[in-house]
């Protein structure tokens, strides 16, 4: 249990280091944030396939491929079903709130309102990493995700600044979304704890999350500003990184 909070820290925690770096790096240009955001999109679907859908597979039994399939589909719906409610990351980065320089700031607090929301199934699916019993997976996976948050916390932090928050309150805005990745954390540890049987369907659900993450959110941004070539080195790059760790520490 002791490790689970800490690495909830961590991932939470994450969010806070890229809102520092944020601070300090204002103007970084979009070639290096791309990159950065495609190495974590790469991490975060070799995290998804080898430490979620596969373990999904393998726990399942009779019915496992049955279930890691209706699991990785109900995961994406439901992040789906979010996206409707509130706005796409990758058009809020790249769009109004960016190119304006006086952004209303109601639109930068439906901004921070919408990273918040998409961390809590990423939390949830450390959580459920740590809840399968393959600790070290379930370190690859919370170390995928926490990596994906550096430069989402990056971003956080110019739109607000542009709209008029004092850095205290955008530090504090920080801190909030990756507060809500701890407790996605702790609510997939122990909803798979208190329950085995659901396991696989759990396993896969949140792997469903984050391939979703990762197409919807993540590689459209990196491939807004004109770096495509790049932004796939990089991904590819992140994903072999995970294969390596897999392989060696498995």
């Amino acid at each position: 249990m002791e490790m689970v909070l800490l690495t909830a820290l961590g991932v939470g925690g994450a969010t806070v280091v890229g809102a520092l770096i944020g601070f300090v790096f204002k103007k970084a240009s979009h070639r290096f944030s791309d990159i950065i955001l495609s190495f974590a999109a790469g991490v975060m679907l070799s995290a998804a396939v080898l430490g979620l859908i596969l373990p999904s597979l393998e726990y399942g039994g009779r019915w496992g491929l049955l279930t890691t399939i209706i699991g990785i589909f109900v995961g994406a719906l439901c992040l789906n079903l979010v996206d409707k409610l509130v706005p796409h990351l990758h058009r809020l980065v790249g769009g109004d709130i960016e190119s304006h320089h006086n952004a209303d700031l109601n639109r930068v607090l439906l901004f921070v309102l919408a990273i918040a929301i998409h961390n809590l199934p990423e939390g949830i699916a450390a959580g459920v990493g740590f809840g399968s019993g393959n600790t070290s997976q379930a370190l690859l996976i919370a170390g995928g995700i926490a990596l994906q948050n550096i430069p989402e916390g990056m971003v956080i932090i110019a739109p607000m600044l542009a709209s008029g928050v004092t850095p205290r309150k955008t530090f504090i805005c920080a801190m909030l979304t990756g507060l809500v990745e701890v407790v996605g954390t702790l609510i997939g540890y122990f909803a798979v704890s208190l329950s085995s049987v659901i396991l696989p369907f759990a396993l896969a659900f949140a792997g469903g999350t984050m391939l979703y993450v990762v197409s919807d959110e993540m590689i459209p941004e990196t491939h807004a500003h004109g770096n495509e070539r790049g932004a796939t080195y990089a991904l590819l790059a992140g994903f072999c990184l995970m294969l390596m760790s897999d392989v060696l520490l498995g």
